[in-house]
């Protein structure tokens, strides 16, 4: 009832009639970041241009469009996500396309308690809690599961999960060292600074990759466009880079 209650209130929250020159980008939690960096230079280069972001998980990004929120752009952390906006006639096809590429890390606490080398090290008595983004709604989750599923270690260890409703949400229990270990992009274990200590990079069968689009129902498609357009640009991916995020 609570998720659903946020959900209708972020609907009419963007529900007011868009002015010319206003774009909203629904964007994945990781993005954050870099995107409000990205708006600071895209609103030079487009006067007039008004640029409101969204960010959240993914799958509640997903879930908050095909609800009705208007937005004009959607960014999301992995192709599954995007696919399901195709299937539900949300995006304009043509427009998608991959701009970023980043890496699946598991991260503990600066002072690293349970003093952890790796991923079986998860298995040991003195962890007793992993934060993973829900795999049901948060890519990074599912990228967490597939790991850790071919690794045999998910159902092993699953009873110590703590899950999250966003990337942003395990940085969060990392950097207040509210976990032992978490799961996270190497781009918000970067965010996390100096509270944050990544031990490993994961494996992962399936590319990190980031799609992005207009959607079909976007008021301004010329500037979402306009916005697609630099995020995939030199400067759009110079700043993405400063981030962490590579070339998909």
């Amino acid at each position: 009832m609570k998720k659903l209650l946020l959900t209708l209130a972020l609907c009419l929250s963007l529900a007011a009639p868009a002015a010319a020159g206003d774009i909203t980008v629904s964007a994945a939690a990781s993005l954050t970041d870099a995107f409000n960096e990205i708006k600071g230079v895209f609103t030079k280069d487009h006067p007039g241009v008004n640029v409101t972001f969204n960010f959240a998980a993914s799958g509640a990004l997903l879930s908050q469009m095909a609800q009705g929120a208007p937005v004009d752009v959607f960014a999301s952390a992995d192709q599954k996500t995007m696919d399901q906006a195709v299937e539900k006639k949300l995006v304009d096809v043509p427009t998608r396309v991959n701009f970023v590429q980043n890496a699946l890390v598991m991260a503990v606490p600066a002072d690293n308690p349970a003093k952890l080398k790796d991923l079986t090290n998860l298995t040991a008595p003195a962890v007793k809690r992993i934060a993973v983004g829900n795999p049901d709604s948060v890519p990074v989750g599912r990228y967490t599961k597939a790991a850790l599923t071919k690794t045999g270690l998910w159902d092993a260890i699953s009873g110590k999960f703590v899950l999250a409703e966003s990337v942003r949400q395990v940085l969060d229990y990392l950097s207040r060292g509210e976990v032992d270990a978490g799961f996270v992009y190497a781009t918000d274990a970067k965010q996390g600074g100096d509270k944050v200590k990544t031990i490993l990079e994961v494996p992962v069968e399936t590319p990190v990759t980031y799609p992005i689009a207009v959607l079909e129902a976007a008021k301004d498609k010329k500037d979402a466009a306009a916005f697609v357009a630099f995020v995939t640009g030199s400067k759009g991916q110079a700043i993405l880079a400063k981030y962490g995020f590579k070339k998909p």
